[in-house]
Protein backbone atom coordinates (compact mmCIF):
# COMPACT_ATOMS: atom_id res chain seq x y z
CA UNK A 1 0.00 0.00 0.00
CA UNK A 2 1.19 3.45 -1.01
CA UNK A 3 1.28 6.32 1.67
CA UNK A 4 0.68 9.66 0.65
CA UNK A 5 1.80 12.03 3.72
CA UNK A 6 1.44 15.43 1.81
CA UNK A 7 -2.44 16.08 2.24
CA UNK A 8 -1.46 15.92 5.84
CA UNK A 9 1.32 17.83 6.09
CA UNK A 10 -0.32 20.21 4.16
CA UNK A 11 -3.67 20.64 6.71
CA UNK A 12 -0.65 21.05 9.04
CA UNK A 13 0.96 23.93 7.83
CA UNK A 14 -2.03 25.43 6.55
CA UNK A 15 -3.72 25.18 10.52
CA UNK A 16 -0.31 25.58 11.64
CA UNK A 17 -0.55 29.27 13.48
CA UNK A 18 -4.27 27.90 15.82
CA UNK A 19 -1.96 24.36 16.48
CA UNK A 20 0.73 26.70 17.77
CA UNK A 21 -1.80 28.55 19.90
CA UNK A 22 -3.82 25.72 20.96
CA UNK A 23 -3.85 26.32 24.38
CA UNK A 24 -5.26 29.91 24.18
CA UNK A 25 -8.82 28.60 22.39
CA UNK A 26 -11.84 27.60 24.44
CA UNK A 27 -12.39 23.66 24.61
CA UNK A 28 -15.20 23.64 22.15
CA UNK A 29 -12.09 25.27 19.91
CA UNK A 30 -9.75 23.03 21.05
CA UNK A 31 -11.61 20.08 20.26
CA UNK A 32 -12.56 20.74 16.52
CA UNK A 33 -9.08 21.40 15.54
CA UNK A 34 -7.62 18.13 17.39
CA UNK A 35 -10.34 15.98 16.48
CA UNK A 36 -9.79 17.43 12.69
CA UNK A 37 -5.94 16.82 13.44
CA UNK A 38 -6.86 12.99 14.07
CA UNK A 39 -8.96 12.74 10.91
CA UNK A 40 -6.55 14.03 8.76
CA UNK A 41 -4.33 11.43 10.48
CA UNK A 42 -7.04 8.83 9.47
CA UNK A 43 -7.21 9.45 6.02
CA UNK A 44 -3.49 9.39 5.93
CA UNK A 45 -3.38 6.22 8.15
CA UNK A 46 -5.94 4.60 9.98
CA UNK A 47 -4.50 3.21 13.71
CA UNK A 48 -2.37 6.06 13.74
CA UNK A 49 -2.68 8.66 16.76
CA UNK A 50 -0.86 11.27 18.09
CA UNK A 51 -0.14 13.34 21.39
CA UNK A 52 0.67 17.07 21.25
CA UNK A 53 2.68 18.65 24.14
CA UNK A 54 2.30 21.57 26.05
CA UNK A 55 4.19 24.36 25.11
CA UNK A 56 7.77 25.23 26.07
CA UNK A 57 10.36 27.95 25.12
CA UNK A 58 11.33 25.54 22.56
CA UNK A 59 7.76 25.45 21.55
CA UNK A 60 5.68 22.11 20.70
CA UNK A 61 6.56 18.68 20.29
CA UNK A 62 4.10 16.19 18.66
CA UNK A 63 4.77 12.31 19.00
CA UNK A 64 3.25 10.28 16.26
CA UNK A 65 2.18 6.92 17.86
CA UNK A 66 1.02 3.71 16.31
CA UNK A 67 -0.32 1.95 19.75
CA UNK A 68 2.74 -0.79 19.37
CA UNK A 69 1.13 -1.96 16.09
CA UNK A 70 4.61 -3.09 14.43
CA UNK A 71 2.47 -3.22 10.84
CA UNK A 72 1.99 0.22 11.38
CA UNK A 73 5.49 1.55 12.01
CA UNK A 74 6.66 1.74 8.33
CA UNK A 75 3.63 4.86 7.57
CA UNK A 76 4.63 6.01 10.95
CA UNK A 77 8.35 6.43 10.32
CA UNK A 78 7.62 7.80 6.67
CA UNK A 79 5.05 10.71 7.87
CA UNK A 80 8.07 11.76 10.47
CA UNK A 81 10.19 11.27 8.13
CA UNK A 82 8.53 13.57 5.39
CA UNK A 83 7.31 16.27 8.19
CA UNK A 84 8.34 20.12 7.14
CA UNK A 85 10.53 22.41 8.97
CA UNK A 86 8.58 24.16 10.97
CA UNK A 87 9.35 26.75 13.55
CA UNK A 88 8.20 26.04 16.86
CA UNK A 89 7.13 22.29 16.01
CA UNK A 90 9.07 19.20 16.69
CA UNK A 91 7.65 15.77 15.06
CA UNK A 92 8.45 12.37 16.70
CA UNK A 93 7.71 9.23 15.66
CA UNK A 94 6.59 6.74 18.88
CA UNK A 95 5.57 7.34 22.40
CA UNK A 96 9.44 8.25 24.17
CA UNK A 97 10.83 6.37 26.82
CA UNK A 98 9.94 8.08 30.79
CA UNK A 99 12.98 6.07 32.59
CA UNK A 100 12.61 3.94 35.73
CA UNK A 101 10.59 6.22 37.74
CA UNK A 102 6.96 5.82 36.58
CA UNK A 103 3.47 6.01 37.68
CA UNK A 104 0.96 4.98 35.44
CA UNK A 105 -2.91 4.53 35.72
CA UNK A 106 -4.65 2.58 33.67
CA UNK A 107 -8.45 1.49 34.23
CA UNK A 108 -8.70 1.44 38.04
CA UNK A 109 -5.23 0.74 39.04
CA UNK A 110 -2.25 2.70 39.88
CA UNK A 111 1.00 1.10 38.22
CA UNK A 112 4.14 2.10 40.47
CA UNK A 113 7.63 0.98 38.92
CA UNK A 114 9.02 1.22 42.45
CA UNK A 115 6.68 -0.92 43.92
CA UNK A 116 6.91 -3.59 40.73
CA UNK A 117 9.56 -6.72 40.16
CA UNK A 118 10.55 -8.48 36.81
CA UNK A 119 12.11 -11.93 36.22
CA UNK A 120 13.06 -12.59 32.56
CA UNK A 121 11.48 -15.86 30.64
CA UNK A 122 14.14 -17.10 28.60
CA UNK A 123 13.13 -19.41 24.97
CA UNK A 124 15.37 -21.03 23.39
CA UNK A 125 13.14 -21.26 20.06
CA UNK A 126 13.13 -17.54 20.54
CA UNK A 127 16.01 -16.18 21.96
CA UNK A 128 15.89 -12.44 20.53
CA UNK A 129 12.57 -11.87 22.18
CA UNK A 130 12.08 -11.16 25.73
CA UNK A 131 9.38 -13.23 27.73
CA UNK A 132 8.65 -11.49 31.27
CA UNK A 133 7.28 -12.35 34.40
CA UNK A 134 6.29 -8.91 36.40
CA UNK A 135 5.16 -8.80 40.09
CA UNK A 136 3.11 -6.51 42.14
CA UNK A 137 1.18 -6.35 45.13
CA UNK A 138 -2.05 -7.82 44.07
CA UNK A 139 -1.21 -9.17 40.59
CA UNK A 140 -4.09 -11.35 38.54
CA UNK A 141 -2.92 -12.79 35.69
CA UNK A 142 -6.37 -13.65 34.53
CA UNK A 143 -7.22 -9.84 35.22
CA UNK A 144 -6.99 -8.71 31.26
CA UNK A 145 -6.98 -4.85 32.45
CA UNK A 146 -3.67 -5.59 34.88
CA UNK A 147 -2.09 -7.16 32.02
CA UNK A 148 -2.49 -4.58 29.58
CA UNK A 149 -1.85 -2.13 32.61
CA UNK A 150 1.45 -3.88 33.00
CA UNK A 151 2.72 -3.68 29.05
CA UNK A 152 1.39 -0.09 29.27
CA UNK A 153 3.81 0.81 32.29
CA UNK A 154 6.80 -1.46 30.44
CA UNK A 155 6.03 0.20 27.38
CA UNK A 156 6.43 4.22 29.40
CA UNK A 157 9.47 3.20 30.73
CA UNK A 158 11.37 2.10 27.66
CA UNK A 159 9.13 3.35 25.07
CA UNK A 160 6.77 2.18 22.23
CA UNK A 161 9.56 0.74 19.64
CA UNK A 162 11.48 -1.26 22.03
CA UNK A 163 8.24 -2.45 23.96
CA UNK A 164 6.43 -3.78 20.50
CA UNK A 165 9.61 -5.06 19.33
CA UNK A 166 11.18 -6.88 22.07
CA UNK A 167 8.89 -7.68 24.43
CA UNK A 168 7.16 -11.15 22.92
CA UNK A 169 5.62 -12.54 26.08
CA UNK A 170 4.19 -10.88 29.58
CA UNK A 171 2.84 -12.39 32.51
CA UNK A 172 1.89 -10.89 35.93
CA UNK A 173 2.09 -12.86 39.53
CA UNK A 174 1.84 -11.70 43.29
CA UNK A 175 5.04 -9.91 44.50
CA UNK A 176 6.62 -12.94 46.66
CA UNK A 177 7.69 -11.98 50.50
CA UNK A 178 11.65 -12.03 48.92
CA UNK A 179 11.30 -10.93 45.59
CA UNK A 180 15.07 -11.29 44.68
CA UNK A 181 15.25 -14.52 46.85
CA UNK A 182 13.16 -15.51 44.07
CA UNK A 183 15.15 -14.33 41.35
CA UNK A 184 13.43 -11.40 40.56
CA UNK A 185 14.93 -7.64 39.99
CA UNK A 186 13.42 -4.00 40.92
CA UNK A 187 11.49 -3.39 38.09
CA UNK A 188 13.23 0.17 38.10
CA UNK A 189 16.13 -1.89 36.51
CA UNK A 190 14.28 -2.72 33.62
CA UNK A 191 15.47 -0.43 30.88
CA UNK A 192 19.20 -0.84 31.48
CA UNK A 193 18.44 -4.42 31.24
CA UNK A 194 16.48 -3.80 27.92
CA UNK A 195 19.86 -1.80 26.62
CA UNK A 196 21.76 -4.75 28.05
CA UNK A 197 19.92 -7.51 26.03
CA UNK A 198 20.36 -5.22 22.75
CA UNK A 199 23.72 -5.39 23.29
CA UNK A 200 23.61 -9.13 23.82
CA UNK A 201 20.99 -9.88 21.11
CA UNK A 202 23.48 -7.96 18.53
CA UNK A 203 26.37 -9.60 19.78
CA UNK A 204 24.70 -13.40 17.90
Amino acid sequence: MTYDTEPFWKWFDENNEQLTMLSEYDEETQNRLLNTMQQQLDNYCGGLTFEISEPSANGRRVVFTAEGDTELFEPLLKLTDEAPDLDWWEFVPFKQPCGDDCKVRFDQYLFDTKKMYFMQLESEEEPDILGLRVAFDGADNDNEDMLVGTYVTLEAMIGEFDCATLVGYLEICPKPEKPKDEGFLPLAEFPDFVEWFKQQRDKR
